[in-house]
């Protein structure tokens, strides 16, 4: 697949890695903030745009969950891109002259081993990717960044190790967003659903909504809520689930959600990642 893929970061950023792993014949896009990433596929500037949503330590990403709603955007595939932390130095600098690391606070507190065996300084940057260009700027060998190697490689740093994170299975999960959904035809095996839905304001509305799921054999991978637009009472979850809408057990189950809900509204219909299937089978 040709054109350009959006993402939210600086050149060799790990979401500028899941771009590139994922579509390599595809000219990367970099964007200062989700919202400008998903207005570049809008405006017609990129076909798809590369959207963390989670990671596998941090949690859920701020601010995607109310975006993604009034994009108008579908989502149309997912990315798992591991989280491969490398120590950046300029060239000719040594471990051992090291004094401060250089990196976005997630990032310094996923190498806290790494960080406490050289004795080094932690110092917040902006983000992973933006350590590594200060860096190259700033030539002094006693400052490394912490950031992947993809921006090692732009910015002409050298890799001092590789892998230096505390958990290996640090992971951060990508949405694909694209300005028209994919036709899949029902039964289409492999197949992921995402949706959001609120519940009315009535006794176990929430109990009662996720229950045709549970009786029509619906597996859901994902159920998250947060506040809509500040408000303690308006609460919109976020729902992942096995198959396509029209499949019947899911189109079934979905319809008993619209009697406990006062909005639903699919985001997307697209291909399971291989990750998914990987994970599940301990590999």
């Amino acid at each position: 697949m040709t054109g350009v893929i959006a993402f939210q970061g600086r050149p060799g950023a790990y979401s500028d890695l899941a771009c590139r792993n994922a579509y390599p014949t595809m000219t990367t896009l970099p964007c200062h903030t989700f919202d400008a990433a998903m207005e570049a596929v809008r405006s017609g500037a990129a076909d798809l745009a590369m959207i963390a949503t989670e990671n596998s330590l941090a949690g859920r990403v701020p601010d995607v969950h109310s975006l993604l709603p009034a994009s108008g955007l579908f989502v149309v595939g997912e990315v798992f891109q591991r989280v491969e932390h490398c120590l950046l130095a300029i060239k000719g600098a040594t471990e051992a002259g090291l004094k401060k690391a250089h990196s976005h606070a997630v990032a310094l507190g996923q190498v806290r081993r790494v960080l406490a065996e050289l004795n080094l300084e932690a110092v917040v940057e902006s983000d992973t990717a933006g350590s590594a260009e200060l860096l190259a700027q700033w030539q002094d060998p006693t400052k490394c960044a912490i950031a992947s190697s993809l921006a090692g490689e732009l910015f002409g740093l050298e890799i001092l190790r590789r892998n230096i994170e505390d958990a290996a299975h640090n992971t951060t999960r990508f949405f694909v967003m694209a300005r028209a959904p994919i036709g899949f035809a029902p039964g289409t095996p492999g197949l992921m659903t995402t949706f959001i839905f609120r519940v009315r304001n009535v006794p176990a509305a929430l109990y009662k909504a996720l229950g045709g799921f549970a009786t029509n054999g619906v597996n859901m991978t994902k159920l998250e809520s947060y506040m809509v637009d500040g408000h303690f009472s308006a609460t919109q979850f976020l729902c992942d689930v096995e198959g396509h809408p029209e499949d019947p057990a899911l189109r079934r189950a979905l319809e008993e959600l619209t009697f406990f809900s006062r909005e639903t509204k699919i985001l997307g219909v697209y291909p399971a990642a291989a990750f998914r299937k990987a994970q599940g089978s301990g590999d």
